[in-house]
């Protein structure tokens, strides 16, 4: 059974910074990529950022150059370092993974609980 827990989230004033972490446990034969998404109250998740297993990003717009992904292999985690914060991330954020548990598994996503992050002064 794969699961993927976070940890990190909360209260952050505009302009500062929070960081998320994620554990991914349970079988894996194949990890092709990990990252995070957000929602928004009413919409759909976004995409944030990802980094494939040969270590390609992928960063949505709204983040370049405030957002952070990385990837640890060794221990199947990936972390969120968010910098210069700004109200309109206030969102919920979900750790994301795209794996295949068995050699002759479905290559799946797998999703974290997600974890509220808030933006105010």
């Amino acid at each position: 059974q794969v699961q993927l827990v976070e940890s990190g989230g909360g209260l952050a004033q505009p302009g500062g910074s929070l960081s998320l972490s994620c554990s991914v446990s349970g079988r894996i034969f194949t990890n092709f990529a990990m990252g995070w998404y957000r929602q928004f109250p009413g919409k759909e998740r976004e995409l944030i950022g990802k980094v494939t297993r040969d270590g390609t990003t992928d960063y949505a717009d709204s983040v370049k150059g405030r957002f952070t992904v990385t990837r640890h292999n060794t221990n199947n985690t990936v972390d969120l370092q968010m910098d210069n914060l700004k109200p309109e991330d206030t969102a919920v954020y979900f750790c994301w993974a795209d794996l295949r548990p068995f050699l002759r598994g479905s290559r799946t996503d797998y999703w974290g609980q997600g974890t509220q992050v808030t933006v105010s002064s």
